[in-house]
């Protein structure tokens, strides 16, 4: 199969405001799920936030998209990034579900659950490998290569979900990733987690505990997760509802804390507190002294605490560069 939805000039955009020089690739934990068959947009397209006959569109279809599988509720159950492997709209349908890898079991039986007789084929695929690519200052030097080495890769695109989370990477296993990106090192998955948190990417359970996290305080729409228009969808009537009344007192951001941290680190799901003692949010996860936190926006710019054993743990939060610039303060 051939390297899709990537160019030359593509790659140096993202490559932009980068620190390092090199392409680091890492393997973030996640599993992928593949849907394959004649219907297989439509039956998702039932399933999921974002609009997935996209990626069956004829022309100019995006090679990959940003969704939550919710419940009942409108609550969340799985994120998810979907990956079109099929090159046009002649060839049969075929999707890949990339979501966190303890919860691969779970989502395949939530889409059985609603197949019915639906002409798809679902079935995990370990012959397969995934890798997030951020980026270096020179990575986008190496991309005049790609074409040579285009056999090496399933797909290469960029991250669907914001421009600072660089590329997903699908490869064959032990597929040479040297080969692929010249230049690009393997790195340490805290390192990859850590970037996310500076940046507020929450992903996978910890970050979003299923039946639990909102996909709009998850800041789904920001991340170019959902579709206001497809119609209707499992857990869309409070989503498409909270959306129009356009009021959302509480998001994920991006934490940092004063050291020194407690030996043990910060509990997930423990409270945080303004120095007066009002309830301001709960932390979600976390590595080191960065993570992501559920906080009432009217209490972003407050010295922050959480107690940890009797201490009082300082913390503070601040908004992402790359939100949208009318997004709430």
């Amino acid at each position: 199969m051939l390297v899709r939805a990537v160019t030359a000039q593509g790659l140096r955009r993202l490559c932009r405001g980068q620190r390092s020089t090199a392409a680091a690739c890492f393997p973030p934990g996640r599993a992928l799920l593949g849907v394959r068959g004649a219907e297989a947009a439509v039956f998702l397209q039932g399933l999921l936030t974002n609009d997935v006959t996209q990626l069956t569109a004829a022309g100019g279809a995006p090679p990959a998209l940003y969704a939550h599988a919710l419940n009942v509720q409108g609550r969340c159950l799985y994120d998810v990034i979907l990956y079109r492997l099929h090159g046009s709209a002649g060839e049969e349908p075929h999707i890949l579900l990339e979501c966190d890898g303890n919860v691969l079991e779970s989502l395949q039986k939530h889409l059985k659950l609603y197949k019915i007789r639906r002409k798809v084929d679902i079935a995990p695929c370990p012959d397969l490998s995934l890798w997030a690519v951020i980026p270096g200052e020179q990575a986008g030097d190496a991309s005049s290569s790609l074409p040579k080495c285009a056999g090496q890769a399933v797909l290469l695109t960029p991250d669907p979900r914001a421009e600072v989370m660089g590329w997903r990477l699908i490869t064959k296993k032990g597929a040479n990733l040297s080969e692929i990106i010249p230049g690009s090192e393997v790195g340490d998955v805290q390192e990859y987690h850590r970037h996310r948190y500076k940046q507020g990417i929450p992903e996978g359970v910890k970050d979003l505990p299923p039946g639990v996290a909102l996909p709009l305080e998850s800041n789904l729409a920001y991340m170019n997760g959902i579709s206001f228009t497809k119609g209707c969808y499992i857990g869309q009537e409070l989503t498409a509802r909270t959306h129009h009344m356009g009021v959302i007192r509480k998001r994920l951001l991006p934490v940092s804390f004063s050291a020194p941290l407690p030996k043990d680190g910060i509990p997930e799901g423990a409270e945080i507190f303004t120095e007066s003692g009002k309830a301001a949010g709960k932390f979600r996860a976390g590595g080191g002294e960065l993570g992501i936190a559920l906080l009432r926006l009217a209490h972003v710019n407050e010295p922050l605490c959480i107690n940890v054993g009797g201490d009082k743990v300082k913390l503070s939060a601040n908004t992402p560069e790359w939100w949208p610039k009318t997004a709430a303060k």
